[in-house]
């Protein structure tokens, strides 16, 4: 059960985050169904094993594609220790070079939580997964979109996470012929504007609409978790106090 699962990181590195679990809700909700999950750029694994643990298909694997070395061992750690073994893949190199890496393998779902910041607009910070994890040093969702369309079987969907309002998101999708079915606003706090948001795509030639406009918020005025953020924790074995 997810509730059983742990994922491992560094106490002073990279650590997964509300953008992860909230990519991963809205992928699982996309495609519940989904047999095969591709994760793009997988870090230590939590948005791809999450997904994964909210599929109801209890036969579904994970294929992950990380280029850090040390964070694909900590996700690599993490599948033999949730015994996971048997549906996960966790493979090491470049999302833009996935073709060496897996071929022309078509998934049903794929999932994304691409560093948001260019190089050169953020504080470069020292410790190089916290880095590489913030600032856009192998690609940018421009890249992530181009790998997930090359992958994308007819009728699957690409969830991913990224700073709202980023103009780039809009370009990458057109630039690899996919479009929204649905982007969820992340509010942190009640009154503030989002600053997160999941987009949910498909093939572009298969969207006959808007997207679906979804909404969440975090905590409340009081700075307390909303209903909705605590239903969703509990959902995937994470505790609501504080």
């Amino acid at each position: 059960m997810i509730d059983d699962w742990w994922v491992f990181q560094l106490k002073g590195g990279h650590r997964f985050s509300t953008d992860d679990l909230v990519c991963a809700w809205r992928a699982a909700i996309a495609r519940p169904d989904a047999g095969r999950l591709l994760d793009l750029g997988s870090g230590i694994g939590s948005v791809g094993l999450y997904t994964l643990g909210l599929l109801r298909n209890d036969r579904a694997t994970l294929t992950g594609i990380e280029a850090q070395e040390v964070s694909h061992r900590l996700a690599k750690r993490s599948v033999v220790r949730n015994g996971l073994a048997d549906r996960v893949t966790m493979l090491h190199g470049d999302l833009r070079d996935s073709t060496a890496l897996i071929g022309d393998a078509k998934f049903p779902l794929i999932t994304g939580s691409p560093p948001y910041i260019p190089v050169g607009k953020g504080l470069l910070s020292p410790h190089p997964q916290r880095a590489a994890c913030r600032i856009e040093l192998r690609g940018s969702i421009v890249d992530y979109c181009a790998t997930a369309a090359k992958h994308l079987e007819a009728g699957g969907r690409f969830s991913f996470v990224m700073a709202k309002g980023d103009p780039r998101i809009e370009e990458g999708m057109d630039a690899a012929g996919l479009a929204p079915v649905e982007i969820l606003d992340v509010t942190f706090r009640a009154g503030s504007p989002p600053l997160i948001c999941v987009v949910v795509c498909a093939h572009a030639d298969e969207v006959t609409g808007p997207p679906e406009r979804v909404a969440l918020t975090i905590r409340d005025e009081a700075r307390q978790m909303t209903e909705a953020y605590r239903n969703l924790r509990l959902s995937m074995g994470f505790s609501v106090d504080g």
